[in-house]
């Protein structure tokens, strides 16, 4: 029965591992399309958006069955139950590079516009924090699991500049604001991929840990 379980759960480690790089492809074609103005790589992305769906319920109903047939405890259960939550953000990482997508595939249709801020530098640390996260996962890094969770502080640090550089633009240019408006939306949908990327790697944490990342947080913030 041991081994009947070992080799159920190594299968479930393959497909989250499978779906992780799923992700990480579609933020890449979103992101290659935002820098390219590509409406067409956009919509591809938008259209592809299905087979994540599809896959986080295979993965979902895999940990349902292997529960109900193996009744798993302690490190094995734990083991599922993180599998559950990363399986969420990962479909969710779907969902935010079809949400970039879209607002790429309505600027690709507008006249471009000069604006004086780079997404380039939040992008590429958005892609790589995720890339990180998964890293950390097949590996059992922790460090790099802390890496990624100390790196989300900067890319909300750069969402905020986003916010204000699009805020002020805006007053120069009113008649541009719905351009604007998606630019800026981009930049939160790239911090909201970065949140899901801390996620993941805070649940490598605990899974090598035993702790909560949180936690620890609090744990060092309190007075002695």
């Amino acid at each position: 029965m041991k081994r009947h379980l070992e080799k159920e759960l190594s299968g479930l480690k393959k497909r989250i591992l499978s779906l992780g790089a799923m992700a990480e492809e579609r933020v890449r074609m979103t992101i290659r399309a935002f820098e390219t103005r590509d409406g067409g790589l956009a919509r591809k992305v938008i259209e592809s958006d299905r087979d994540i769906d599809e896959a986080e319920v295979e993965v979902e109903e895999e940990c349902l069955k292997i529960i109900a047939l193996h009744q798993p405890v302690a490190v094995d259960l734990r083991f599922i139950n993180i599998v559950i939550k990363i399986n969420n953000d990962l479909e969710r990482v779907g969902d935010e590079a079809v949400n970039i997508a879209e607002r790429v595939e309505n600027i690709s249709q507008r006249m471009p516009l000069s604006f004086p801020f780079d997404f380039s530098a939040m992008a590429e640390k958005a892609e790589a924090m995720l890339k990180n996260s998964l890293d950390a996962l097949v590996n059992q890094d922790v460090d790099l699991a802390y890496k990624v969770c100390l790196d989300d502080d900067e890319v909300d640090g750069m969402n905020g500049m986003i916010y204000d550089q699009v805020k002020d633009a805006v007053k120069l240019q009113p008649d541009r604001a719905g351009y604007l408006l998606n630019l800026m939306l981009i930049g939160r949908h790239l911090e909201r991929i970065a949140d899901h990327a801390t996620n993941i790697a805070e649940e490598v944490i605990y899974m090598i840990e035993g702790e909560i990342f949180r936690h620890k947080q609090k744990k060092a913030m309190t007075p002695r």
